[in-house]
Parts: C-alpha cells; sequence; structure tokens
C-alpha cells in the first residue's frame, strides 16, 4: 500500500514560542545533526515536566525532611503535585482535554495502587494523614505523569500513529492487561501472552514525529520499551529514597528489571487510556507526513 501524505498536525499555541526559541538557539549555534539531538532531548524533558518536577519533589524531601515536622512527607507531596497539576493548567502548559485524560489514568492507577499494597507487592513506610488503605494519594499523581507524558509528547512532537490497528483491538489487549495485573494473584500469569499481543497489534505501527523539519518515525514497540526503561530510572529513585519499598529489597539494591516489562505492558494501557479522549493522531492507513518549514523569526506562531 502506497503511504498517504497528509497535511500537517495543528500545534497547540500555549509554549510555541519557547519551543521555537530553543530550536532557534541550537540550529544557529550546533551542527544540525546535534541541534536535532539536543532538541529531540529538550522536547522530551519539556514533555515530561510534570513527572520530572514530581521526582525533584521526592528527592529534595528525602534530603530534607525532619521526622518532627508537623507536615508528613506524603502529604506534602499530595500538596504539591495537586498544586502542580493547578500550574499546568492555569499556564496552559496542558490542555482541559488532556487534563481528562490524565485524571482517568490518575483513577485507574490509583485503583491498582489499592489492591497491590494490600497484596504485598509493595509498601509506603512513612506516616501521612493523606493516606487510604497504606497508600499515599500523591502515588496516583505518579500515574498521572505518564498519562501527562504521553499527552503532551504527542502533541510536542505533533505525532501521528500509522497504520494503527482497530481500535477496538486496542482497548481489549489494555483492558486484558489492566485485568492481569490483578489476576496473576489468583491465576496464571499471562504477561508473555500478552507482551507476543503488543508486538503482534502493534508491529507495523509507526510514530511519525518531528524534531526539525524532517519527520522521523520509530516502531511504536520500540518507542513504548524505551519509555518504559526511564520509568524503571525514576523507579530506582522512588526506592533510594524510601518512598516506596519492595519486600526483601535494600534500598540500595536495584529494582529488578521485570519490573521494567510490568511497565513495558503499563504504558500500552496508558496509551489507550490517552486514546480513549484523544484520538486525531490515529491513522489506519500507513502514512508520511510532509516535511514541515523551520519557523521564522518575524513567524511567532510557527512551532520550533
Amino acid at each position: 500500500m502506497t503511504p498517504q501524505r497528509l497535511p500537517p498536525r495543528p500545534v497547540d499555541g500555549g509554549t510555541r514560542r519557547l519551543e521555537r526559541g530553543m530550536g532557534d538557539w541550537a540550529r544557529r549555534r550546533l551542527p544540525a545533526w546535534l541541534a536535532e539531538l539536543v532538541m529531540f532531548t529538550l522536547k522530551q524533558g519539556w514533555a515530561a515536566l510534570f513527572g520530572g518536577l514530581l521526582l525533584l519533589a521526592i528527592l529534595a524531601t528525602k534530603a530534607v525532611w525532619q521526622p518532627g515536622w508537623m507536615l508528613a512527607r506524603y502529604d506534602f507531596l499530595v500538596i504539591f503535585a495537586l498544586s502542580t497539576q493547578v500550574l499546568f493548567l492555569w499556564a496552559r502548559l496542558e490542555t482541559w482535554e488532556e487534563a481528562r485524560v490524565i485524571a482517568l489514568f490518575h483513577l485507574t492507577g490509583t485503583a491498582m495502587e489499592f489492591f497491590k499494597v494490600q497484596a504485598g507487592s509493595w509498601s509506603y513506610p512513612e506516616a501521612g494523614l493523606l493516606k487510604i488503605m497504606g497508600v499515599p494519594l500523591f502515588s496516583g499523581f505518579m500515574y498521572a505523569s505518564i498519562g501527562s507524558y504521553i499527552a503532551r509528547v504527542t502533541r510536542i512532537f505533533e505525532m501521528r500513529f500509522a497504520p494503527y490497528p482497530p481500535f477496538w483491538t486496542t482497548v481489549l489487549l489494555a483492558v486484558a492487561i489492566y485485568v492481569n495485573f490483578f489476576a496473576h494473584h489468583f491465576l496464571p500469569d499471562i504477561r508473555l501472552a500478552l507482551f507476543a499481543a503488543t508486538l503482534l497489534l502493534f508491529a507495523r505501527t509507526r510514530v511519525w514525529f518531528y524534531v526539525g523539519e524532517r519527520p522521523l518515525w520509530m516502531p511504536l514497540p520500540l518507542t513504548a520499551f524505551l519509555v518504559a526503561l526511564m520509568v524503571w530510572v525514576a523507579e530506582n529513585v522512588g526506592t533510594v529514597t524510601g518512598t516506596w519499598a519492595y519486600p526483601g529489597q535494600h534500598w540500595t539494591e536495584r529494582v529488578s528489571f521485570s519490573k521494567m516489562g510490568s511497565w513495558y505492558l503499563l504504558l500500552f494501557v496508558a496509551f489507550v487510556t490517552v486514546t480513549l479522549v484523544m484520538r486525531d493522531f490515529l491513522y489506519r492507513t500507513p502514512q508520511r507526513p510532509p516535511r514541515r518549514a523551520l519557523p521564522h523569526a518575524e513567524d511567532e506562531e510557527a512551532p520550533a
């Protein structure tokens, strides 16, 4: 099938001036390939801003918090995460559509936290008033940060996913993955079959994105694996700081690599959750986005 060429996707204008400024700076001072690499890294960091700020808060509070303080560290992290979410909406760093996605994944993540903590999969050892069934309420924001990243990265990189499998099959896969996180405590764990299902279903799906003027692409399963690797690194920050703990794991030990597989699967749940609300970047047939013009200095509305 011959790939189609589509007109460029519209880009949200909330942060275009900042992104364009970073792009202009990099292109003036660096070789083209290095400028593209720098911009890719900066835009990834910009997309992951919510999660990055939450990780910094976890590290900073671990360094300075004292047991005798009136406000528990966990409770401060709840206030910090909620305030950050409000700030993002006020500053238009996130759209209300993205906020609905984040809220939905926040709820599904918190529900899984309640079950997993009660099942003994991990624990939150510190005290706090804002804890329910042993789960501090900031934990839902950790899942929300993944939803925030997916929603923001698709917009910042003007992503398209093509060819995308029938939507109902992706929802079925996401439900099966989510249910297995609960069911494997009582029934056989089918995660190997779920890994295979992600490859079979999305083997042909390309993630098209822009860094400069040329459209680039990456296979969707590889994209999910690389993001899962970054989440696994972030999870090690949580265990090193004692924010949560796995049974039998000393704080100096790294989190098991098997957890990276869990995050890989959970990322498909997060992605499908995003598509329940936002679906304009999905295409059933192979696509090849056109080249786009680089921004001009006088064009304040051009993307970076």
